[in-house]
């Protein structure tokens, strides 16, 4: 009776650790391919993975700095066309919402507050103020994001993306959007036994110049290190002429939520030349 007893008694304990214990952990149990993401699809939020029935709240706050950002007086309401360069700062906190709807689906909200400031450029002779500093509601984007192949020991997984930015700043001319914009985008991820690697890419349409172009690019690397920490790093472009490095270190913390700590380093001239962000993650 003693020893059925202590069995009953060590199960249950058992049984409490193993859900207690985080999502990266239990992801051991998964076949080779998902070790490092586990069984969820992909979110817009990088290395970040949503499942059926599941709600990600992901508070986050990021700092840009750009030495040499392009700009145009007309593009603030003053004569001149030519291209200067001046010196851009903004801090933005930002709340990023996902659901997913069923194994295939899941639904995005981002919405941001900006505070940013750009240095007139000193070559540069309009009557534009020598700085320029504005803040309040920056972007507001909604994704519908689907699944149409889940990967298999033989095959990678494919999915897709459509998103819209929504034109809440139409007054302002350093923050927020002021037309639509529309993106649709499609990738492909495949897990090996050194990571997990992700390709994607997309066209845009922007409402203001009324035209398509191409949209972001990335070849992303996600690696699970410990049931704790998990590794993420990314070559992402903008069109042509915007290309970053990015990466970020991911903490484990709680079977509930995890820290995120990442930072974009700008790799062209026309990219923002440094960009940390840290947040927390929640999962519901």
């Amino acid at each position: 009776m003693l020893m059925s007893s202590l069995a009953a008694r060590l199960t249950i304990s058992c049984a409490l650790c193993l859900v207690a214990l985080p999502s990266t952990l239990r992801s051991q149990e998964q076949p080779p391919h998902l070790r490092d993401r586990g069984t969820g699809m992909a979110t817009s939020m990088f290395g970040t993975y949503v499942r059926k029935g599941e709600l990600l709240l992901y508070p986050f706050f990021e700092w840009y700095a750009d030495h040499n950002l392009e700009y145009k007086p007309e593009e603030f309401g003053h004569v001149g066309g030519e291209d200067y360069r001046g010196r851009y700062r903004a801090s933005e906190g930002l709340l990023f919402v996902s659901y997913g709807l069923s194994n295939n689906l899941a639904l995005e909200l981002e919405v941001a507050t900006i505070s940013a400031e750009l240095r007139k450029a000193p070559n540069d002779p309009s009557t534009m103020p020598s700085r320029i500093r504005e803040s309040g509601l920056g972007d507001v984007e909604g994704q519908i994001r689907y699944r149409f192949q889940r990967e298999t020991a033989t095959r990678p997984e494919l999915f897709s993306y459509f998103e819209t930015v929504f034109p809440l700043q139409k007054n302002r001319d350093l923050i927020g959007t002021s037309a639509w914009e529309y993106k649709l985008g499609f990738g492909l991820t495949r897990g090996k036994p050194s990571g997990t690697y992700t390709f994607r890419v997309g066209i845009e349409w922007d409402g203001e110049d009324s035209k398509f172009d191409v949209g972001e690019y990335a070849l992303e690397y996600l690696r699970r290190f410990s049931p704790r920490w998990r590794y993420f790093s990314m070559i992402e472009g903008n069109q042509l002429d915007e290309v970053e490095f990015v990466n970020e270190v991911q903490w484990h913390f709680s079977p509930r939520a995890y820290l995120k700590v990442g930072t974009g380093v700008g790799l062209t001239p026309n990219s923002t030349d440094f960009g940390p962000e840290i947040g927390i993650m929640f999962r519901f």
